[in-house]
């Protein structure tokens, strides 16, 4: 049973959603249970994670169809490309520019990152500064690992959408 699973259409999306599930879910948990404040590139990433969740639920839908699954394979590209931008524009402010903060004014997703904050506190309230990595795990600061793993993702939904394309 467990090859047949492995090979469904289905599959590389239900791992998708699991991992941008457990992304979110953790971070989450992560930061209420060590009492950690999130910044707003954290919030960006969390907000990723839930995007790729979203992505993941469309190729579970569409999986039957090729342009459904190339809509899907896209859309997780894209959504796992700008986690890792962001996280690692993050990782970048904490190894190297320690003095720079996430931005000098108020951009458009600060803004963004705080309406949100208003509409899901427990979810979304950035209130942590981008530059501190509060928390590290064998040298690693939280975005780094961000970073690792929406790479990987943006990898294998690269690997997958270039497999589809090639299909004509």
């Amino acid at each position: 049973m467990l090859p047949r699973l492995l090979h469904s259409l289905r599959f590389p999306y239900f791992m998708f959603l699991l991992i941008g599930g457990s992304l979110f879910g953790g971070a989450v948990y992560l930061g209420n249970a060590l009492g950690l404040a999130a910044c707003p590139l954290c919030i960006l990433q969390r907000m990723a994670a839930l995007g790729l969740v979203f992505a993941a639920g469309i190729g579970l839908l569409l999986a039957g169809s090729l342009p459904g699954r190339r809509l899907a394979n896209l859309l997780i590209l894209l959504v796992s490309l700008t986690g890792a931008t962001v996280a690692a524009y993050q990782s970048y402010i904490q190894r190297v520019a320690t003095d720079v903060q996430c931005s000098g004014e108020a951009a458009w997703w600060e803004l963004f990152v705080d309406w949100a904050g208003e509409q899901a506190p427990l979810l979304f309230q950035a209130s942590g500064l981008c530059s501190d990595p509060a928390w590290k795990l064998f040298g690693l600061s939280l975005a780094e690992y961000s970073l690792l793993i929406f790479a990987a993702l943006a990898l294998y939904a690269g690997h997958l959408l270039y497999r589809q394309l090639r299909k004509r």
